[in-house]
């Protein structure tokens, strides 16, 4: 019988990533470093072949660790004991808590993702821009997009380019700035070396927003550092970029839209958007969308502004769920 070893933390990241196939992996590659991965990527080139057994052991451990870090975010740590209890037993539950434990402690401002977002700008509007961008570069996308939006101009741009320009955080920065909330919010973290903010974190956060903050932001951020805004450009998508989009892409995402959102969409596209739109849609539904734009008329700006975002929401969440494909700043290497 062969005398297998048993596997390092890194060799069951790796044999995680294998299970899921590639469409998958692929997806959870955008969220790791680079570091992260080149080290996952040379174990999954040495990965030896593991048996069904060992496979089901490494993916049943994963899928206890992902059940038991919701349970204990979303209900506190006594409602992950109950639950768990009940799931796994107790043995299993307490290891599986002690593991969970131990990683939130190294999670800086965890416990503003479970805070309402005008509660939190009421915490941070009166906090310098860079302890600002800080904190925000630990908060969900939305949270980050409502607090900023909410910012009076000129302490949002300063918010947005300090996120943007952001790259990691020291312990000792992240420890001070830890404290100051803390005290507001009546929690007891520690803190370590981690990424925060940066161009693809803001670029996120602005895909949050409305048209209007979205074209302010960028309109004024892009008078004052060009280059800066051209890259957050480039990690976003906006309506506009249909245009980048392939026809079949184009043609899924026109029949998850509310065809009177597509109208109001219309109204303020230039002709290559309108165009590419019309000749991926059926002839029949092409004259209808048609006949529609010539009755509908004295349309607000904001009306347009906000069909135009809920398309865009609408090819977001199919390219998150693979059912399309949208091209970033030209990083995404399609093999057709």
């Amino acid at each position: 019988m062969e005398n297998k070893t048993a596997l390092t933390p890194e060799q069951k990241a790796a044999a995680v990533i294998i299970s899921m196939g590639t469409d998958k992996a692929s997806q959870i590659y955008q969220y790791l470093s680079e570091e992260d991965i080149e080290i996952l990527t040379v174990e999954i080139a040495k990965m030896r072949h593991l048996s069904p057994e060992e496979t089901e052991d490494v993916l049943d451990s994963f899928y206890k660790e992902c059940m038991t870090q919701k349970v204990v975010t979303e209900g506190g740590l006594e409602y992950a004991k109950s639950i768990l209890e009940k799931a796994f037993g107790q043995q299993t539950a307490a290891t599986l808590l002690e593991k969970v434990a131990k990683s939130l402690k190294t999670m800086p401002f965890s416990f503003i993702r479970k805070v309402d977002s005008k509660n939190l700008y009421s915490i941070l509007q009166h906090e310098r821009a860079q302890t600002i961008a800080l904190v925000l570069s630990y908060a969900n996308p939305d949270q980050a997009a409502d607090v900023i939006v909410s910012l009076p101009q000129i302490k949002r741009l300063s918010v947005v380019e300090a996120i943007a320009k952001m790259d990691s955080a020291s312990p000792e920065v992240i420890k001070v700035v830890e404290e100051q909330i803390e005290k507001k919010f009546s929690s007891v973290l520690t803190t370590d070396f981690t990424k925060a903010g940066g161009i693809d974190y803001i670029a996120e956060v602005i895909n949050y927003m409305d048209r209007s903050n979205e074209k302010h932001i960028f309109d004024e951020l892009g008078a004052k550092d060009a280059k800066l805004t051209d890259e957050i450009r480039k990690r976003m998508f906006v309506f506009e970029d249909i245009t980048t989009m392939d026809n079949r892409s184009i043609q899924r995402f026109l029949r998850d839209c509310d065809s009177k959102d597509i109208v109001l969409a219309l109204k303020g596209a230039n002709a290559e958007v309108a165009n590419l739109i019309f000749s991926n849609m059926s002839s029949r539904m092409a004259e209808s969308i048609k006949s529609d734009l010539e009755v509908t008329v004295n349309v607000r700006i904001k009306d347009v502004e906000d069909a135009q975002q809920r398309i865009v929401g609408v090819i977001r969440k199919l390219e998150e769920e693979g059912e399309l494909i949208i091209m970033k700043g030209g990083k995404d290497d399609i093999i057709a």
